[in-house]
């Protein structure tokens, strides 16, 4: 009878803009991977700088030595994966500067990559850049895409997850 007494309410996880920039939805991603959800539900920013920061409090689980990527594990369980452009992986890490290593604890708005903007734009196939939840079918929780079109770093709520 008490056992919710004491529970907190209905827990979110804001899941904030890694970069600034234009919000697309993931569907309109021209790559079939991102945009048929295969890797998870997400949403993608058109990036107006070469910055990425973190989008919530967790730990780093993923960085690639192409440097193209970065995955962060929320305090929730939620996993981010940050995919700069469309096929970047080719770039060997050209462009790329990692600020931080696997294992890092982070918060929201800390450094992640910095990349070359005019560099990605001139030799991948796109900058758009996918923000995808990975394990959304294992998490329990609810993800809802915000309808903002601006993405400000460390501002803008991109996904929020909640209890289903």
């Amino acid at each position: 009878m008490f056992k919710n007494l004491f529970k907190k309410g209905n827990s979110e996880t804001k899941i904030y803009a890694p970069l600034n920039g234009k919000i697309i939805a993931l569907e309109e991603v021209p790559d079939p991977v991102f945009s048929q959800k295969m890797m998870g539900d997400g949403i993608a920013i058109k990036p107006s700088d070469g910055k990425v920061c973190a989008p919530v409090d967790g730990e780093v689980v993923q960085v690639p030595d192409t440097l193209h990527a970065v995955g962060i594990r929320a305090e929730d369980g939620s996993e981010i994966l940050i995919h700069i452009g469309l096929e970047t992986v080719s770039l060997n890490g050209q462009g790329f500067t990692a600020e931080v290593k696997m294992g890092d604890k982070v918060s929201t708005g800390d450094a992640l990559l910095t990349f070359d903007l005019d560099y990605i734009r001139d030799n991948a196939e796109n900058d758009i850049t996918p923000v995808v939840v990975t394990n959304n079918q294992q998490t329990g929780k609810q993800y809802t895409m915000t309808d903002e079109t601006e993405a400000k770093t460390g501002e803008t709520v991109i996904i929020t997850a909640s209890e289903k």
